[in-house]
């Protein structure tokens, strides 16, 4: 897996993108390791943008759930986009959408900063 970091609009937004499949190994461990280098840095916007991911499982929810608690936590907010199908119905049957804020696209995500 890959995971491309990226700061939009003021600089304020940062973007996490992984890329493959969220299983629990070394990918999920460099995401939760980004999330924690953001928040010590201060950032308090972040989107998590799904669309390269194509699989993930209890770990790796574990893994956003743990980012959203953080964020919320330093008066932050965490925003998922780009989620396909398959994992959208994983969101839908655990009732994680009551949870995260979840936008269709990527620019949608960072607008509703504002």
């Amino acid at each position: 897996m890959a995971l491309k970091t990226t700061t939009l609009a003021d600089g304020s937004v940062a973007l996490l993108e992984p890329k493959g499949s969220l299983i629990g190994g070394d990918e999920t461990d460099e995401l939760r390791a980004s999330v924690a280098d953001l928040v010590e840095q201060g950032n308090r916007k972040l989107v998590i943008d799904l669309g390269k991911v194509t699989y993930l499982n209890s770990t790796a929810i574990g893994v956003l759930v743990t980012a959203h608690t953080s964020y919320k936590n330093n008066n932050g907010v965490v925003k998922l986009c780009g989620i396909n199908k398959n994992i959208n119905n994983i969101f839908v049957v655990s009732k994680l959408t009551m949870v995260f804020d979840v936008r269709d696209s990527r620019d949608e995500a960072v607008s509703s900063f504002s």
